[in-house]
């Protein structure tokens, strides 16, 4: 487990009862929020040839015209 998570619930048990209604509904927001977005983003394939050598042919598919408005 990370410290940083350790230090989460060191402070949700520091927390105030009445107070945790509110923080655990930022936590579920963050979340949800997290769980919506899907890794990697669409844009990550923008790329996909089929081919290992995009990067060492960068410049070629460049100068074809890649990314360039039809």
């Amino acid at each position: 487990m990370s410290a940083d998570r350790d230090e989460l619930r060191e402070l949700v048990e520091q927390l105030p009862e009445d107070q945790v209604p509110t923080a655990l509904a930022d936590v579920r927001r963050h979340l949800a929020e997290a769980r919506g977005r899907s890794w990697p983003p669409a844009f990550f394939r923008a790329g996909r040839s089929g081919r290992g050598d995009v990067a060492a042919r960068a410049e070629e598919i460049l100068d074809e015209g890649f990314g360039r408005p039809a």
